[in-house]
């Protein structure tokens, strides 16, 4: 018999008892602090090629909802930043602060494309407030010579770092080696993916499980263009770490499949 506790959830209803506007509940579920649960039955409202709708459980909210400090502690915890806000909040300057982040003291938690169709990267004030009290010493005062020669090569660390960023809170939230293994997979570049995953039948298996794109993400096709290109890994050696980090994936998957009987891609 299932009780209060177990009963399941939307994402809206979720969002209202947690007194959150849909977009900050959207940050919490991406940053993990609300946890999502099982998929429930396909949706009739949700967005074209959205086979199920996201859940959650009654007592995960009851968790929230009795942390210190809710609701105003829940909000501070995904309150988002533009680099202006973010240099307000450090009480530095606009230039320091981009110097900053391009060089990768700061991750981004996120992005949006404006009008212009340029990025403006999303930060965390927890993490700023954080980065304060860790390193005072890089909000005053000259550049460090690495971060004089990572400008001068015209080196800008945010599309990588919130990658790294992003990939890592995706794995956090499975287990399934599969379901891994696409998150991995879905950084490649195409003809890197095609190099790391010969086989086509288990391509589509993980282009089947790949995650949608994040919070934030444009509909609009010409942001979308400008979008896309955060989503894939860059540098060599940046490939080179997601080509072996889902190499490593797709040993357990294919492992697991074979212990469990299934047939696999077909």
């Amino acid at each position: 018999m299932r009780t209060s506790e177990d009963t399941m959830v939307g994402g809206a209803r979720a969002a209202g008892e947690l007194g959150l506007r849909r977009g900050e509940f959207a940050w919490a579920v991406q940053l993990g602090i609300v946890r999502a649960g099982p998929s429930g039955p396909p949706g009739l409202s949700g967005p074209p090629g959205q086979a199920r709708t996201t859940r959650f459980a009654r007592k995960e909210l009851d968790r929230i909802r009795s942390g210190q400090g809710f609701p105003e502690s829940l909000r501070e915890q995904i309150r988002t930043l533009t680099a202006a806000g973010a240099a307000e909040l450090l009480a530095v300057s606009p230039g320091r602060f981009t110097r900053l982040a391009r060089c990768g003291h700061v991750t981004p938690v996120g992005y949006r494309i404006n009008r212009y169709r340029a990025v403006v990267w999303l930060y965390l004030a927890a993490d700023l407030k954080e980065f304060a009290a860790r390193r005072p010493d890089l909000l005053s005062g000259a550049a460090p010579d690495e971060d004089r020669e990572r400008l001068a090569a015209r080196e800008d660390q945010r599309p990588r770092r919130w990658r790294g960023r992003h990939v890592g809170l995706l794995l956090r939230r499975t287990a399934d080696p599969w379901e891994r293994a696409a998150v991995l997979a879905s950084v490649l570049p195409g003809e890197q993916l095609d190099e790391a995953v010969p086989d086509p039948a288990e391509r589509t298996r993980l282009a089947g499980l790949a995650p949608p794109p994040p919070y934030g993400h444009p509909h609009h096709p010409a942001a979308v263009a400008v979008a896309n290109r955060l989503l894939h890994a860059e540098q060599e050696e940046e490939i080179l770490w997601y080509r072996t980090s889902l190499d490593f994936a797709l040993t357990g998957a294919r492992a697991q499949s074979k212990t469990t009987g299934e047939r696999g891609p077909t």
